[in-house]
């Protein structure tokens, strides 16, 4: 029997081995030393930012962002509803009221006008939200520079959850360095993993040092114990730092793989009737992290569900789109503006097998099977 073929598992593919194996020599096995420091030096490069803090998890990531931020109770957040239940989730933590807005038919990514007109709703009501979250989706990066005119003119916090998106661009501009604060994830599937872990990003030394506090059980700088705050244990390994360096020092040909997939696919299966892809934006460069198509059942013989069965039971992992958060149970009492286009995005899409690990083979077995269904 044939190794199954995963969605995007982790590619370790240079110095993890080397990297792990000196610190664990080195002794500096907490969430504190040299590896740390290195990593987290080189994502804020990478991302072009002034601060970068290595914690646990893209969740993490966002919910020191907004504790960071003052973001509490009675604050609203709008979030986009086609995206993973982690970036609404730290909304909820801090005791705030996310609201689901709809995608943008054209690029998946949050839709800029109904996050226009809701903000304008909500003034004309003398109301204030607090934040903006932007996702930059499946690797592509929302469209930064019209949501924050919108979030200056109101007086928004924006707040980019990158966490699929580390070697996106926008407009020449990285994906972390896009809004007033920035999440990254290096799940086990990411494009960069530490085996579980994500990172703050910030130009703000003050939000950096605060969400470093914050995550480090807020200890303040004294011999005993003390605590004025509420804290978190949400630091990154010196260990898993490591994988996270030597990650990185590939990303430039992690990008490039899954760039190659994406094109491989939407050349081989872009003509079949009823078969699309996520849009590219004109704006940016995706990471193509994920490479999603969607199947129009009223023009194909089959649906996307029919499609994940077919790969999934020759050992080809597949995955629907995102479902809408506004149709998550957790989510039931929340508001949401629109939702049909996340909707049908969920409806039609499927994630197809994008890691960088990929072999052509792998990737030709995936087009065989889909062919087989649609063509």
């Amino acid at each position: 029997m044939q190794p199954r073929v995963f969605l995007s598992p982790p590619h370790l593919d240079g110095n993890e081995a080397a990297y792990v194996a000196e610190a664990l020599a080195s002794g500096w096995v907490a969430p504190v030393g040299p590896f740390l420091a290195r990593f987290e030096e080189q994502v804020a490069a990478v991302c072009g930012v002034e601060h970068a803090v290595a914690v646990s998890s893209g969740t993490a990531a966002l919910h020191l962002a907004l504790l960071a931020h003052g973001v509490g109770p009675g604050d609203e957040v709008l979030v986009p509803t086609l995206t993973f239940a982690a970036s609404a989730n730290p909304v909820v933590y801090v005791g705030a009221r996310p609201v689901f807005v709809d995608a943008d038919p054209a690029t998946w990514q949050l839709d800029v006008s109904l996050v226009g007109s809701t903000l304008a709703a909500r003034a004309a009501e003398g109301r204030a939200v607090r934040a903006v979250m932007s996702v930059d989706l499946y690797g592509q990066c929302a469209d930064a520079d019209a949501l924050r005119e919108l979030c200056d003119a109101h007086g928004a916090l924006l707040i980019e959850d990158a966490a699929e998106a580390l070697g996106a661009t926008y407009r020449g501009r990285p994906a972390g360095s896009l809004g007033d604060v920035a999440a990254l994830s290096f799940n086990g599937n990411k494009i960069v993993t530490t085996s579980g872990g994500g990172m703050l990003l910030t130009d703000s030394a003050e939000i950096a040092s605060r969400a470093r506090h914050l995550a480090t059980q807020a200890r303040e700088p004294v011999a005993h114990y003390e605590h004025k705050d509420i804290g978190h244990n949400y630091r990154l390994s010196n260990v898993l730092a490591a994988l996270g360096v030597a990650q990185v020092e590939r990303l430039d040909a992690k990008v490039a793989r899954r760039g190659e997939h994406r094109a491989a696919y939407e050349g081989a299966l872009g003509a079949l009737p009823g078969v699309g892809f996520m849009p590219v934006a004109a704006y940016g460069e995706p990471n193509h992290w994920l490479t999603v198509l969607t199947v129009d059942p009223a023009l194909a013989r089959v649906d996307s569900a029919a499609v994940i069965g077919a790969l999934d039971a020759v050992g080809l992992e597949a995955r629907p789109a995102w479902k809408p958060l506004h149709r998550q149970p957790a989510f039931a009492d929340c508001e949401s503006v629109g939702g049909a286009v996340a909707e049908r995005v969920f409806a039609t899409g499927v994630c197809l097998p994008s890691g960088s690990s990929l072999t052509d083979a792998e990737r030709d077995e995936v087009v065989e099977v889909v062919l087989g269904m649609l063509g």
